[in-house]
């Protein structure tokens, strides 16, 4: 689509700046399904921003990050996931948190979600009075400015939310049985290391030191210093803790060249830790292991309730942020596969 503006309209930029996307993941769908299985008449809403943002602020207030999970899933998708739509894609960036909050606030164990059209296509249907969970999609239009003092063929694209609703499988009747499917849970021995996580963390040629009794990236130095494993409560502790560090460690200017001073200001530093913790979580689903709450949560707390009650927009540069980080470990760990 293309529109041309004359120079006096105002539209809004994202406050991430404008190569910053808003979110990383397209519609699988052109058509949005209805809030509800009933069908209610359009009302005045809050804005996509707010509406997701409220949530995550109310979970914050409760003491309880929606990215942490203290608990496993029985389900046969792994006792630890991302959210999933329903052919097992899973949900990337702001998406993974609302749906991990939809999930903890009505205790679905089930990680596969659907929109209303594609539980019908397989002969399922919604139960009557379920509400579906808000996910949102980006989406482009190319503006042609017309300019008195300027290039008059000057472009740029703008970007803005759009959102459809989903419904949990466990709102769903009818669905084939592996979207129900249960696992039996495995015990953990503490002391194992994590062959997966092990071989994910040497494909990132990060330089990690161990020492000490403080867990932090050093970027001048460019290295991750933890303390020796046998500190740490247990394996799932260390690991994610590693992955927390391995996020800041994507941050360098050789890498991502993650500046956050002019978009978060004085609170940069905390918007920094709030982008590792995502991208931990985010790690950590993708690599099952069980993220809990870690001693510092208290002291950002609230900073980050600060942050987000001030910017309905912040979350979203946040998980875009951490989304980019575990894409770029991802990347590393696919090419060391390769190699």
């Amino acid at each position: 689509m293309r529109l041309v503006l004359p120079r006096s309209t105002a539209w809004p930029r994202p406050s991430g700046g404008a190569n910053e996307p808003l979110e990383v993941e397209r519609p699988r769908e052109k058509r949005e399904a209805p809030m509800n299985a009933t069908h209610h008449a359009p009302t005045s809403k809050p804005s996509l921003y707010e509406r997701i943002t409220s949530r995550i602020v109310t979970s914050l207030e409760n003491g309880v990050p929606p990215w942490i999970q203290p608990w496993t899933s029985p389900h046969g998708a792994g006792p630890v996931s991302r959210p999933l739509r329903h052919n097992g894609t899973p949900y990337a960036g702001i998406n993974v948190l609302a749906l991990w909050c939809a999930a903890a606030e009505r205790g679905f164990a089930a990680p596969y979600w659907m929109t209303f059209r594609q539980a019908t296509e397989f002969g399922a249907h919604v139960r009557k009075g379920e509400t579906g969970s808000l996910v949102v999609y980006a989406r482009s239009i190319t503006v042609d400015e017309d300019r008195v003092d300027e290039d008059p063929d000057t472009e740029r694209q703008l970007r803005f939310l759009k959102g459809y609703t989903v419904f949990n499988v466990e709102q769903i009747e009818g669905l084939p049985d592996h979207y129900h499917a249960t696992c039996r849970a495995e015990p953990v021995h503490p002391e194992a290391r994590i062959a997966r996580v092990e071989r994910f963390m040497t494909a990132t040629g990060a330089t990690i030191r161990y020492g000490g009794a403080r867990a932090y990236y050093a970027p001048a130095a460019d290295f991750v210093q933890l303390p020796p494993f046998d500190a740490f409560r247990d394996r799932e502790a260390f690991y994610a803790t590693l992955l927390h560090e391995a996020t800041h460690w994507t941050s360098h200017k050789s890498r991502l060249a993650r500046e956050l001073g002019k978009r978060f200001g004085d609170e940069a530093y905390a918007a920094e830790e709030l982008i590792a913790e995502l991208g931990a979580s985010f790690l950590c689903a993708d690599l099952g292991v069980t993220l809990e709450p870690r001693a510092d949560h208290a002291e950002y707390l609230a900073i980050w309730l600060k942050v987000l009650r001030a910017d309905n927009r912040a979350i979203f540069t946040a998980a875009s942020h951490a989304q980019r980080a575990a894409e770029y470990l991802h990347g590393l760990d696919a090419a060391s596969a390769a190699s």
